[in-house]
């Protein structure tokens, strides 16, 4: 023994004068236990006392070791040697790398002799580096219990169903693709867990398991489940969520011992009527009655549906019982399966820009598309599908992709897929509705969530599964509704925030429910200790629960309210009702402050604002507020075509927050646009979105001799409503408001319209007004505001009016020398001979489009809005407006 303690560098360690060794042995010794996982080198404790007091260790019964120990190889060939060992832990995960992930273990294999244990019962294995089980496992011949979880098994043996006493076995957690036939030959197993492997299939051998209460299969690939399993009538939980289950055999629901089955998150379309009525099964993520499973599906499959492709002027068309499948200009596709509607009807649809008025973003909600209503409001459907194109969030990780939709009083998530469109690149939301509303796309953090039934249940986090939430039974007396987020915090957030490197905080755990009542007996909750800290070198005088409300405004320190529980990696905790709960680690004092204060800023994004104008036209003026990590990209795509200063310094905002441009010494906006108040310029940030507008700006001074060296400010309105208080009152004051300044300079005009009213010399201009009053006109005025900003695209844009090649080489030879006769013989040619025609201003509209004038169109656009807002205006003050609509309503209840 005193040379192996040399062979290990322990030297006088070993010896009788070493004060720790003694104290040791007396405490871990005791009742045939020796828990040493919790020491950094408690191998190296082990091969002392077994140096030192060998005759005792030999009889430990209960052994825990870590296997991130430098010295578990050495350790390893002493344990076959431990004949009454019942049993052993040889764990990972007891140290974390530098993100705060656990890291596993070093054991890839066990030593052969370890198969000689003839009293061991007991084998937790977990967080290790094992690819293959050992094969000595295989040999322990009163093994009951075999954890193996966060490994890399790929495979388990051929005959490992010789394990014949094997009553509980875990392999969660590995890549494992199938299993072995003798699986069936576990006759006394109890719990088998497999879940987030790989597997693709189960062998019908699983049938055998006639002594199996529970079963866990969540996480893999299989799409189908053998009609065996019906022959486990022991079994109480079968779990089968997140996988890729097209059909379940009608056989399960005849188990008389099932009280849950979950198939939630699979791609079940049709289910047998003996399932989908039982009370314990779970069937939310599934496409239910959907005919078309995806869009590639949908290009196969009915292909005898009527298409139809809409331009981007229309507004309307028309289902009838027949069935159809639509796309529109802005990429948004429906489906309507054969019977959809039983009469013809007319659908109407268009986008909205988001109004946070009634727009409502939850904690953490991004917001990744426009607004598409779609009318007649509440009319029921057999499922209709629809794919809604979406800006690609920056991270999917620990987030997901859902399609929401309003009621006419509240907000409701969809249940949702997504994809990436191989040849656009476009990602696609697709999700079925039974009626028509509002709904748009958003990115929300991942919402895990349960029914609780009197008998209780466990719901744990799917983006850090160490946070677990217990409820036992008799928790509650009805069934309800529970859903649990978490917002992972990492440490260099927090110091940044902070400026205190020895600050930590757990992820942020949010809980809610669909019950006002407190639960009947206390919840039991599993939080993670903070980066850096375990078990080992905790303070807990520096620990700190907080207790937030369901808006983050307000954080207690409930820290004296509960009992703590601590355990190498975690601290647990009971409570009765549910909020949002934060452990933090830090010696501040005032911590609900800090933690309101870092709560708040991770809610922010760093912005920058730019002011560019068009090289060719001054007077166009692009505004964008962009996120800081877009700057270069978007300043890099639009060099080409506009110039101006570098953008404004950061400044912090939140998603869904209104701000204002106003243009400034001798500038302002050419134009009367309805987003536009008391002469600012209204937007909305929303940080995925295009918080950009282009307009044309004038100026009253005469440009005729010098240029206008003018600017635009940018300044804070209204912030959305979950802001906390002290966030909005530290932005009042005369500075406050106040955001940002950009120069514009509008350079000394040359002689271009004449004197006369704007027309060049010897030009005249036709009366005339294109459209109607309803939809909106576009006056001579108009006209000649739009002739301003063609240049030299004039002959492109005539092209897509419809003007001949020979008009328009007529135009430019009568014109000749002449840019702006050219342009304004070619427009008012054009509105002369489309004067009668209804649809003439969306052709203008498209035709700019197609002529790369987005701008123009723009303009266009808003003009109509314009227009069509004072009509209804003008309708509405002599009386003659009809009753509310059902929009109308809806947002009036906001």
């Amino acid at each position: 023994m005193q040379k192996m303690a040399e062979l290990l560098g322990l030297g006088d360690e070993c010896g009788e004068g070493t004060p720790e060794a003694p104290a040791l042995a007396g405490s871990c010794l005791a009742d045939n236990r020796l828990n040493l996982d919790v020491y950094p080198d408690g191998c190296r404790w082990f091969l002392q006392l077994f140096e030192r007091r060998g005759g005792e260790v030999v009889q430990v019964e209960f052994l825990r070791l870590s296997s991130n120990d430098h010295l578990l190889g050495t350790t390893l060939g002493i344990l076959p040697h431990l004949k009454h060992l019942k049993s052993l832990v040889l764990k990972g995960g007891h140290a974390r790398d530098e993100f705060g992930s656990c890291q596993h273990g070093s054991l890839t294999s066990l030593p052969p002799d370890i198969g000689n244990l003839r009293c061991l019962t007991h084998l937790d294995l977990s967080f290790n580096s094992l690819s293959t089980l050992p094969s000595c496992i295989l040999h322990l011949p009163s093994l009951c219990v075999l954890l193996v979880s966060h490994n890399n098994l790929v495979a388990l043996p051929k005959n490992f169903g010789s394990l014949s006493k094997l009553t509980f076995f875990s392999a969660m957690k590995n890549q494992l693709k199938d299993l072995p036939q003798s699986i069936g030959d576990l006759a006394v197993l109890q719990n088998l867990d497999l879940s987030e492997n790989a597997l693709e299939f189960l062998p019908e051998e699983v049938g055998n398991l006639h002594n199996c209460t529970e079963l866990e299969l969540s996480g893999n690939r299989l799409s189908s489940i053998p009609d065996s399993l019906a022959n486990l009538k022991s079994l109480r939980q079968l779990h089968l969520h997140s996988n890729l289950l097209v059909t379940v055999p009608a056989s399960l629901a005849s188990l008389p011992n099932l009280s849950r089955l979950d198939l939630q998150n699979n791609c079940l379309r049709a289910v047998p009527p003996e399932i989908q009525t039982s009370p314990f099964v779970h069937l939310r993520g599934n496409p239910l009655g959907e005919t078309e499973p995806s869009p590639q599906a949908d290009e196969s499959s009915a292909g005898e549906l009527r298409r139809l492709f809409l331009a981007s002027g229309e507004d309307s068309f028309t289902v009838t019982s027949e069935g159809c499948k639509v796309v529109l200009a802005c990429g948004i596709r429906f489906y309507f399966p054969p019977g959809a509607a039983s009469d013809p009807l007319q659908i109407y649809f268009r986008t909205l820009a988001p109004d946070p008025q009634w727009v409502k973003l939850r904690h953490h909600d991004v917001l990744l598309s426009r607004v598409l209503e779609l009318q007649p409001h509440g009319v029921k459907f057999q499922q209709v599908q629809i794919w809604m194109p979406y800006a690609s969030p920056q991270t999917l990780h620990q987030r997901e992709v859902v399609v929401r939709t309003f009621s006419g009083q509240n907000w409701s998530d969809l249940s949702t897929r997504v994809k990436q469109k191989r040849k656009s690149k476009k990602h696609m939301a697709h999700c079925s509705v039974l009626h028509f509303s509002w709904f748009l796309v958003v990115s929300r953090l991942v919402q895990n969530e349960c029914k609780v039934p009197t008998e209780g249940t466990l719901l744990f986090s799917s983006v850090d599964p160490n946070i677990k939430v217990t409820f036992p039974p008799g928790v509650t007396e009805e069934t309800r509704n529970v859903k649990l987020q978490v917002l992972p915090i990492s440490a260099e957030e927090i110091e940044e925030i902070t400026a205190d490197a020895g600050c930590r905080a757990s992820p942020l755990l949010c809980l809610s429910q669909d019950s006002l009542v407190d639960f009947l007996r206390p919840v039991r909750i599993q939080l993670p200790l903070p980066p850096g800290v375990t078990g080992l070198n905790l303070d807990q005088s520096r620990l700190h629960l907080l207790h937030g409300d369901l808006e983050g405004k307000t954080w207690d320190d409930i820290t004296s309210q509960v009992v703590l529980e601590f355990t190498h990696l975690y601290a647990v905790f009971e409570v009765t009702h549910f909020s949002w709960y934060w452990l933090w680690y830090t010696t501040k004092t005032y911590i609900g402050g800090i933690a309101k204060k870092v709560y708040e800023r991770l809610r922010m994004y760093q912005v920058n604002f730019i002011a560019l104008q068009r090289k060719k036209d001054p007077e166009q003026v692009l505004l964008q507020c962009v996120p800081k990590h877009k700057v270069d990209p978007v300043l890099k795509r639009l060099q080409d075509r506009y110039q101006g200063p570098e953008p404004s310094d950061m400044v912090e905002m939140f998603e869904g927050e209104q701000f204002f441009a106003a243009f400034e010494r001798g500038i302002s906006i050419d134009m009367d646009r309805p987003d536009c108040v008391d002469g600012r310029l209204s937007f909305i940030f929303y940080s995925h979105l295009k918080n950009m507008k282009e307009i044309y700006v004038t100026s009253p001074v005469d440009r005729k001799g010098q240029a206008v060296k003018g600017q635009v400010s940018f300044y804070r309105g209204a912030v959305p409503d979950s802001i906390p208080e002290d966030a909005s009152r530290r932005r009042k004051g005369p500075d406050s408001l106040w955001l940002a300044t950009l120069p514009i300079k509008l350079p000394r005009l040359k002689p271009r319209w004449g004197e006369n009213r704007g027309r060049p010399n010897g030009f005249s201009f036709p009366p005339l007004n294109l459209g109607n009053a309803e939809t909106g006109y576009l006056t001579q005025t108009n006209l000649l505001s739009i002739a301003r900003r063609v240049g030299a695209d004039w002959q492109t844009i005539g092209l897509n009016l419809g003007l001949t090649y020979q008009q328009i080489e007529r135009i430019g030879y009568n014109n000749r020398e002449d840019l702006d006769k050219q342009i304004l013989d070619m427009l008012f040619s054009w509105a002369q001979q489309n004067s009668e025609d209804p649809d003439c201003v969306s052709k203008l509209i498209t035709a700019m489009k197609e002529s790369g004038r987005q701008d123009i169109a723009d303009e266009v656009e808003t003009i109509i809005e314009l227009g069509q807002q004072k009509y209804r205006e003008s309708i509405r003050r002599v009386g003659l407006e009809q009753e509310s609509s059902t929009e109308d309503s809806a947002i009036a209840m906001m």
